[in-house]
């Protein structure tokens, strides 16, 4: 899923993330937001190996896979499955700027993360519901320091515990989960918020316990999982339907780490 939102947010939904440098070309995946932290390229490569082969050809783009591969692995995680539009083409060319001006970052504040969503087309409540999905996955010891030594609005036992995977200098390879769930696509995520229990600094802005819009989000999310998996599964079609590549634009790489 990770793969999916951060090809969609550099120029839309086009497999960009996904092109290796040359000695030409510099791609995405050195870019501040992806460097050591995307994974699941490999599997990508299987997937499309794969759906060549049962196609007898090379008509599924890697746009599109990364879309469907993102619906699969929330619905296999115990997660809604959700309509995926078919259809796009891929990027015959990335950008490591865009990639580095484009991706929400971890230290970001609420106002920098709803104008960046909303300079995407997106708004508050797809905003909360795609941070939920940081109910699976893990972050980098670099991108919660600053949170777990130097903040407040963080529930001191929880700190401490992180304290012990994220030293002061050092170990900024190593992870923690981004819920406490992590394995579950569940509302844990949003419990954990409530709980002043954020792991990233733009996670826990969501709940301030101010009575803001996204507070009050946070809170009808947790109360309603039910609503929170029908509601996601929109705001990922939203997403995903973010400035893809149609028609006789682009292409459908053989190789999704290379153009043809």
């Amino acid at each position: 899923m990770g793969l999916f939102f951060h090809d969609c947010f550099v120029n839309g939904c086009d497999a960009s993330v996904l092109l290796d440098d040359t000695p030409n070309f510099t791609g995405e995946k050195t870019a501040g937001p992806n460097l050591n932290s995307l994974r699941g390229f490999e599997v990508i490569d299987e997937i499309k190996e794969a759906v060549n082969s049962a196609c007898c050809g090379n008509v599924v783009s890697c746009a599109d896979i990364l879309a469907v591969a993102a619906r699969d692995s929330v619905a296999i995680l115990g997660g809604p499955s959700y309509q995926v539009l078919l259809g796009r083409r891929d990027a015959r060319t990335a950008s490591l700027n865009d990639a580095n001006s484009d991706i929400p970052r971890p230290i970001f504040d609420f106002p920098a993360l709803l104008s960046n969503f909303q300079n995407h087309g997106l708004d508050l409540n797809d905003l909360v519901l795609l941070s939920g999905g940081h109910t699976i996955g893990l972050a980098r010891c670099t991108n919660f320091r600053d949170r777990i030594y130097n903040e407040t609005n963080i529930k001191p036992k929880f700190a401490a515990s992180l304290r012990g995977i994220c030293p002061k200098e050092g170990g900024d390879d190593n992870t923690a989960t981004l819920d406490a769930t992590t394995a579950n696509f569940d509302t844990e995520y949003f419990k954990d918020l409530l709980k002043l229990k954020g792991l990233l600094h733009s996670d826990q802005e969501l709940f301030k316990g101010v009575g803001s819009a996204s507070d009050g989000l946070v809170q009808y999310y947790n109360n309603n999982p039910g609503a929170f998996f029908a509601d996601f599964g929109v705001s990922m079609i939203k997403m995903g339907n973010m400035k893809p590549l149609t028609g006789s634009d682009g292409e459908i790489r053989m190789n999704c780490r290379k153009i043809n």
